[in-house]
């Protein structure tokens, strides 16, 4: 039994110099009423038992949250994330979003941009700016982020793959407004190792995959130091069906094998496991998400700790972004997606999030309209400043229930990374086929259970009516296409094409060599070539993956 001094000690440190660093919104939360709501609830006695399970927030093991304050000091991050058709187009909606009172940009690209292919290239065909922005040089990226002060904006990429190149081509946008790396805020979600099992956006093979992304770390540390270099996603994972401890087991794996690569090539690990960052799904089940939430951050802070000797608290806190859950959105009743994200979104907030998007009610059929968008932004917005859930920290720490299901989803995660570890680790695994089997069966159960009728899905497998009223969707013109073409063979003409080349075969030398990718894609971006001609020179040299 230990005694308060533990709480002493928190309050000295890690809460004095949040609140030196982030004042609280208020000097004093209250209820309706004048109740007073406290920051932290407390249990009677603190013994060894709470420290080891649950501690002070900002503090090992950082289950009840990474900043001492939470949502106090500021609120999470209100992402909403956008892409589509052209450069231009996808420029208006960033400008929207951020007059409607969005905190941060998050950029989804188009699938051919996604697997390293310009707009121009045969595999592109039909589907240019459908599925996000199409990003074809860097005259796209100035273009998209026209009139968007980087320096004070924080912005994610969902790019994974060609993430360098991409990364590289905002770097330079940077420079052009006269904004130095060091000074850009975002995330680079680079994580490939999910694609491989979850979502199939992969270009190389791992073992060069896993070169780029610690090329990109090893860049990172001294030159964007406020730049998350990687966002390690179970999102995609659950997403393809996985349970909710397979999601934080396959994602905190994924994150190992990150980190050990990374320490393989020499880097230092509290220099670069500061910048690591996730990116969980938020389902509709409420309890066992916010659970998940804390296991999770839980069972990183001890995997750092203890597995890699991490150092520094920053080195072993997790921080991470959520989205709400695309794959439980019904094309049936549109309106009732609306419930569905204000409830993952809740317990993404009662999780402890840094950061969220919350999807809006028509996704199931189309790109979201600008007044679909608008009203999962409220979502947000209304949790923040109504609900009273981000006046104080962890409100659901020490419900039995709670803390029952928190340990209970550790101990199943912990038990498949092991399992892992016993089959030689992430990459053997993906080449056996044993994360891919696991998340088909839990997907296939699950589908099962709906088909059943034994889950019920309202509106889809219970609770069904006519609908004859068609919703308004957002549809990309096929003509976008020819414009985004015409636009990249407009760049081609006017740029330097002697130079091109010259940094392009640059890049292969390098590429052949042991020598760090990011200058010499830097220069081959400030040349203006493109995102497939780089691509190109890497599929040379690397390969290409195949399942």
């Amino acid at each position: 039994m230990t005694t308060d001094k533990e709480l002493t000690d928190w309050q000295e440190n890690e809460l004095a110099a949040s609140l030196n660093r982030f004042p609280e919104r208020r000097e004093e939360f209250t209820q309706h009423g004048g109740a007073v709501v406290p920051r932290l609830a407390l249990p009677d006695t603190i013994d060894d038992d709470y420290l080891e399970h649950q501690g002070f927030p900002g503090r090992y093991p950082f289950t009840r949250g990474v900043q001492p304050t939470m949502y106090r000091g500021r609120f999470w991050t209100m992402r909403q994330y956008a892409g589509f058709s052209t450069a231009a187009e996808s420029n208006k909606r960033y400008r929207y979003l951020l007059d409607q009172g969005t905190t941060g940009l998050s950029v989804a690209f188009d699938l051919p941009t996604q697997i390293g292919y310009d707009s121009d290239d045969p595999m592109s065909l039909g589907e240019v700016g459908k599925v996000g922005v199409a990003i074809d040089t860097l005259a796209d990226m100035e273009t998209l982020f026209a009139d968007i002060p980087l320096a004070k904006i924080s912005t994610s990429m969902t790019i994974n793959s060609p993430a360098i190149v991409l990364l590289a081509m905002y770097i330079v946008v940077a420079e052009k407004q006269g904004i130095s790396a060091d000074q850009l805020r975002g995330t680079i979600q680079n994580d490939v190792l999910k694609e491989y099992v979850a979502r199939g956006t992969y270009i190389f093979p791992p073992r060069p995959s896993l070169r780029l992304i610690t090329d990109i770390f090893q860049w990172c540390s001294p030159n964007m130091p406020l730049f998350n270099t990687i966002s390690i996603s179970g999102y995609h994972i659950r997403e393809a069906g996985s349970t909710a401890s397979q999601e934080v087991a396959f994602t905190l794996a994924n994150g190992i094998t990150y980190v050990q690569t990374a320490l393989d090539a020499g880097l230092e690990l509290d220099r670069f496991a500061k910048r690591l960052a996730f990116f969980f799904n938020a389902s509709s089940n409420l309890l066992e998400e916010v659970a998940k939430f804390r296991a999770a951050r839980r069972l990183w802070a001890r995997i750092m700790k203890n597995r890699f000797d991490a150092q520094k608290s920053s080195s072993m806190m997790m921080r991470f972004h959520t989205q709400t859950a695309g794959n439980t959105l019904a094309a049936q009743q549109i309106d009732n997606n609306i419930v569905r994200v204000t409830l993952q979104a809740l317990a993404a907030v009662l999780g402890g999030t840094q950061s969220l998007h919350t999807n809006s009610r028509d996704e199931a059929l189309s790109l979201p309209t600008e007044d679909s968008v608008r009203t999962a932004l409220r979502t947000q917005q209304i949790i923040a400043h109504e609900s009273g859930v981000a006046d104080t920290v962890d409100p659901f720490a020490g419900s039995y229930y709670i803390e029952q299901l928190t340990d209970s989803i550790e101990l199943a995660a912990e038990e498949l990374i092991t399992k892992i570890d016993q089959v030689g680790g992430v990459v053997a695994c993906i080449e056996d086929g044993f994360i891919q089997r696991q998340i088909e069966q839990a997907a296939y159960d699950y589908q099962k259970e709906i088909e059943s009728g034994e889950r019920i899905i309202v509106g889809v497998n219970h609770f069904q009516i006519d609908e004859e009223e068609k919703p308004e969707l957002l549809r990309v013109d096929p003509k976008v296409e020819d414009a985004q073409v015409a636009g990249l063979q407009g760049v081609r003409a006017q740029r330097d094409e002697k130079e091109v080349q010259a940094r392009l075969a640059a890049l292969k030398l390098a590429a052949e060599s042991d020598a760090n990718l990011m200058e010499p894609i830097l220069d081959a971006v400030r040349a203006y070539g493109s995102l497939g001609e780089i691509c190109s020179v890497l599929r040379e040299v690397f390969g290409e993956y195949r399942d």
